[in-house]
């Protein structure tokens, strides 16, 4: 019999059970079975288990959105992958934190021989997520100065590194020297310890009074005035994520038109919605990881059945880079 994780009830970690499961019996036409061999949390997980994030159905329900492993089983209309093919997903619908499971064929990518399963599943969501941020929701440019909150977090190490591989000067926000240094060695251009310098007046000393282009805040309600205060004029607010939580009910002329500024709030899911993103973003990944632009940094490796361990060190703000649960 195989193992989960499930969310027995919303709240915090200590709601994430590990228990037994059966497969199904028939498996879907146009799914794959995959034993998976490493599982990427991601604070997106964080907030199905709270509730930030409305469950699909009433718990349990098994929680993750991102893994790699081995096909075992093909349904009768699959096209293009084999049993045997090592794939990885970092999609809709959740249950990634699971020994085996069936996915949708439409929604998974082969792992390319030079990536391992540990990579792939500690990189794919958030490097598509820094690819659709800085090729396609904003294209960054060489020289360009850009902020980006929780630079030595999962997302904020690999945007680092992009950034670095386009040439455009990420400001980084962290929380300790030690942080600073990692984003620094990563490719972020400046750093900022938000627990000991103001960040405005940091941001304006380095752009020389004139803020950035584009803020990319993962981070939410603890950054949302400041990320507007180191905007330059008719510059680009991404509000990708709210770690600290949501941002409050807001008046959208009063934040928004003393400096025309723009404002979106997008989800990776609507930017690789077609079989045609979701290759053309996985593929430019690969080939800056191939090209050696980009290196995974996976702070922790758990044992599935102590994901709540993983929950904790993930919200705690003290991991860096990504965390990765082993079956």
């Amino acid at each position: 019999m195989s193992k989960k994780i499930v969310i027995s009830a919303i709240g915090g970690p200590e709601v994430l059970k590990y228990i037994d499961y059966d497969l199904p019996s028939n498996l879907q036409k146009d799914h794959v079975r995959i034993r998976q061999t490493s599982i990427g949390v991601n604070f997106i997980d964080t907030y199905h288990r709270s509730g930030i994030y409305p469950l699909p159905s009433k718990t349990p329900v098994c929680p993750g959105l991102e893994a790699a492993g081995e096909i075992i089983d093909l349904g009768t209309e699959v096209e293009d992958f084999n049993i045997g093919d090592r794939v990885c997903y970092a999609a809709v619908p959740l249950g990634a934190y699971c020994e085996i499971r069936d996915f949708p064929s439409s929604k998974i990518i082969k792992i390319p021989n030079y990536i391992s399963a540990n990579t792939a599943a500690s990189i794919l969501l958030q490097g598509m997520t820094v690819e659709y941020l800085f090729e396609r929701l904003y294209k960054i440019k060489k020289n360009e100065f850009l902020l980006f909150h929780a630079a030595a977090g999962g997302v904020g190490l690999i945007a680092s590194q992009w950034a670095r591989s386009v040439g455009a000067k990420m400001i980084g926000t962290v929380s300790s020297d030690t942080k600073a240094e990692l984003a620094e060695k990563n490719g972020c251009a400046f750093t900022i310890n938000y627990k000991n310098e103001n960040v405005f007046e940091k941001v304006k000393e380095i752009t020389e009074g004139k803020g950035v282009t584009v803020v990319y805040d993962g981070v939410g309600k603890d950054t949302f005035n400041v990320s507007l205060e180191c905007l330059d004029f008719r510059g680009l607010f991404v509000s990708f994520g709210q770690s600290s939580g949501m941002v409050p009910i807001i008046d959208l002329h009063k934040t928004f038109n003393p400096k025309s500024l723009y404002y979106t709030r997008p989800t990776l899911m609507h930017y690789t919605s077609t079989r045609n993103e979701l290759e053309q973003s996985s593929n430019l990944l690969f080939n800056k990881i191939q090209n050696n632009e980009i290196k995974e940094h996976i702070f922790k490796t758990i044992n599935l059945k102590d994901a709540a361990e993983a929950h904790t060190l993930i919200e705690s703000r003290q991991s860096t880079g990504s965390i990765i649960l082993k079956p």
